[in-house]
């Protein structure tokens, strides 16, 4: 009885052993890679670059006083549409007071030049009338009499401009502010009260409206360096609005900046395109928008992911591992078309029927579970 006890265990110990062999052996088994495959498929490839900018009126004209003073009424608002010629505000004159007196005073030499000259004329003109002197002494003399009543006249038309503004104060006298041109009133940014300064030669002056042609707008961004190249003036343009999102717009580039401007590292180059404006939507001056420029285009070509494109380290020459046998791949160079950042078009290399390893991408398995 002991003997077959004896035997029982020993037999029992074994097979526990069996069984601690086979699984370890399975817990440690190599697994395989099972690599996922794709096919190749025909497509509608377009590369593209979109580039953020704003819509703006092609010509925005800044109206400026032709006097210092302080604004005296304003008749119109902004947002209005206007005429060249219609009236936008009026000045009132402040006068410089020491540049009056000069005015005033060098009237008041031109009133004693005149009466002087006056005394002479009338005296020589007896003498003439007799005989006593000469034509010409006469003329020389009434010369300067016409002179004197001109000059008269020419020094109480500064002071009045200097005092009013005006020196006849007729509907295009300086202190009347008109629109020098048609459009639409973007901004008026000062108010009754404001003092406004003359625009000269050494002045800007202050901007007192900015007039617009609302139907004559441009799309206004900047393009990377890395981009430039691949424009050319006439490109067409799809432009969306920030604003009006349902709405597209047609454009056409017209210009291109030669000399690029370094943002934050990277050099821009300033572009612009004519937006085509529909009369039935208001584009209002500085919306935000993004303009899509179309760089190449192919219909209904062969293309794969570009995730799955592998490149040589020697040659950086891209290449393919096409499927041959179960879990079994042969690299393939291939020859690549145009590519929009996800998609890449397959020139040659590869054919329509082949499937491509998706490299970066595997599923485990144990060869228990094959």
């Amino acid at each position: 009885m002991k003997k077959y006890l004896k035997y029982g265990l020993i037999g029992a110990v074994c097979i526990g052993i069996l069984f601690a062999i086979v699984y370890f052996l399975k817990q440690n088994s190599t697994p395989t890679k099972l690599y996922e495959t794709e096919k190749i498929e025909k497509k509608d490839i377009v590369n593209k670059v979109i580039v953020t900018g704003k819509v703006i009126p092609e010509d925005e004209i800044n109206i400026k006083p032709q006097i210092s003073g302080i604004i005296e009424k304003v008749y119109l608002e902004e947002g209005v549409e206007v005429k060249a010629g219609d009236l936008i505000a009026v000045i009132k004159v402040v006068p410089n007071e020491q540049a009056l007196n000069q005015s005033a005073g060098r009237v008041r030499n031109a009133e004693l030049a005149l009466n002087n000259a006056k005394i002479e004329y009338d005296r020589n003109k007896t003498l003439f009338d007799k005989g006593v002197i000469s034509s010409q002494d006469f003329n020389n003399l009434a010369l300067t009499f016409s002179q004197a009543e001109q000059e008269l006249k020419n020094s109480r038309a500064d002071y009045q401009i200097i005092r009013r503004g005006s020196a006849g104060g007729s509907s295009s006298a300086n202190t009347n502010i008109r629109a020098t041109v048609s459009g639409t009133i973007l901004e008026i940014p000062v108010e009754e009260g404001d003092q406004v300064i003359q625009s000269n030669n050494f002045n800007d002056g202050t901007t007192v409206a900015t007039i617009a042609d609302m139907t004559r707008m441009v799309f206004e961004g900047e393009v990377d360096e890395a981009e430039v190249g691949k424009l050319n003036v006439g490109m067409p343009l799809e432009i969306s609005l920030g604003a009006l999102e349902k709405d597209k717009f047609s454009a056409k580039l017209k210009f291109i900046a030669p000399k690029g401007v370094e943002q934050e590292g990277a050099v821009q180059f300033k572009i612009e395109g004519d937006l085509e404006v529909n009369d039935s939507i208001y584009v209002r001056a500085g919306y935000s928008a993004n303009a899509s420029i179309v760089l190449d285009e192919k219909k209904d070509v062969l293309a794969i992911k570009e995730a799955l494109l592998q490149f040589d380290k020697e040659t950086q020459k891209p290449y393919v591992e096409v499927e041959v046998g179960e879990n079994k791949f042969e690299r393939k160079e291939v020859e690549l078309g145009v590519s929009d950042g996800i998609d890449v078009e397959i020139v040659s290399g590869i054919n329509e029927e082949d499937k491509i390893k998706v490299w970066n991408r595997l599923e485990k398995r144990s060869d228990d579970d094959s």
